[in-house]
């Protein structure tokens, strides 16, 4: 198809007279399109051809500039006949011109239609990316609501074990201080019993040198012992040594030897102190095993001035008479009945009497005699 090529022109009439003044008017100017074509006879083909590929050409029009002078009265025939000629020239090129406008407005058309639908599509696409990206977003805020309340948790949980452990921390540092004090009471006690136990070391040294010389003295004494002994049980005289089975001063009745302690009031002692003089002598008060010995002591139980009774070894233990080495009465018609706080007494031609232990009188020791 061969292509149109529009072409620009500019006519101007003029009337060759000047018009009188009374019919002049002002000059007009008429702007047509004017198609000219290349060749007449392809016209109607190329403006079929036109009107269907005018989207793949583009047309190059050549506006055509008329100006027409307003003639007087007498404007000639030939003018009158170019402008029915320009006339119908301008409806021949309208009719195209009108078919490319509606061309392009149907393109138009189209091309809106295109872009709604295409703006719909991106509408409904969109909504549903929307909404799916809402639904990805809300599940993500319920997420992270989750995230937040176990975050919310697992600090109220921090925040109560720190609590917690600042409690445990505070009593751990009471029981250091209380360690730390008890530490240092220990160093001194430490530190106390070293001193203390240097004392006593110093003591044993010394009590095992009292031992030592306590040893030397009781060989001595021992010696000593042994020779009074024999000079108490075997005393001289002028055929030598004749030894008898109870010391000097002491009374011989069968199995057991006497002392009889017949003191002066100011000296009589209570039944307990009378048992340690005894004691003293390697004795004990007096014990009684038989109606011989009970009547031997009771006749040499002196009645003097300031004598109200002598002590034997007969005491009251657990509501019964006891003597002295852990023997009981075997005769209870000797004395009254027992009463706890009472001790025993002989007296001469009164026998025996249940009195008072704190009471003072004089005393019997007893004990048993050497085997000769």
């Amino acid at each position: 198809m061969a292509e149109d090529e529009i072409n620009y022109a500019s006519v101007v009439f003029k009337s060759n007279k000047n018009p009188p003044s009374d019919d002049k008017k002002e000059e007009e100017t008429v702007c047509d399109e004017v198609k000219v074509q290349h060749k007449t006879s392809e016209q109607s083909a190329d403006t079929k051809e036109f009107s269907q590929d005018s989207d793949k050409k583009d047309e190059e029009t050549v506006y055509d500039e008329v100006k027409v002078q307003h003639k007087t009265s007498e404007q000639s025939a030939d003018t009158k006949g170019f402008s029915q000629d320009s006339d119908k020239i301008h409806e021949e090129t309208r009719r195209p011109h009108c078919q490319c406008l509606a061309c392009c407005l149907g393109i138009l058309c189209v091309i809106l239609l295109s872009g709604i639908i295409a703006m719909m599509v991106h509408l409904a696409l969109k909504q549903t990316c929307d909404a799916s990206e809402l639904k990805q977003l809300k599940d993500n805020l319920t997420a992270l609501l989750d995230v937040k309340d176990n975050l919310t948790n697992r600090n109220q949980q921090l925040s109560s074990e720190n609590e917690e452990l600042n409690r445990n921390y505070s009593n751990l540092q009471v029981q250091y201080e209380n360690l730390t004090q008890a530490y240092s009471v220990l160093e001194r006690n430490i530190t106390n019993l070293t001193a203390q136990n240097q004392e006593l070391e110093s003591q044993r040294d010394n009590l095992t040198q009292q031992i030592k010389d306590m040893e030397t003295k009781w060989k001595d004494d021992n010696v000593t012992r042994a020779q009074w002994s024999i000079d108490q049980y075997c005393p001289k005289d002028n055929n030598g040594r004749t030894c008898e089975a109870c010391q000097q001063q002491w009374y011989n009745n069968q199995s057991s030897c006497y002392a009889v302690n017949n003191a002066e009031r100011s000296n009589q002692k209570t039944w307990e102190e009378a048992r340690e003089d005894c004691r003293g002598k390697n004795s004990d008060l007096a014990v009684i095993v038989n109606e011989a010995q009970k009547k031997f002591t009771t006749d040499n139980s002196w009645k003097q001035a300031g004598i109200s009774g002598y002590w034997i070894g007969l005491k009251v233990e657990d509501g019964r008479w006891k003597w002295v080495d852990g023997t009981n009465l075997t005769n209870d018609l000797w004395i009254e009945p027992p009463v706890n706080g009472r001790c025993a007494t002989s007296l001469q031609s009164q026998g025996w009497k249940s009195v008072n232990c704190a009471d003072k009188n004089a005393w019997i020791c007893g004990k048993k005699p050497l085997s000769v």
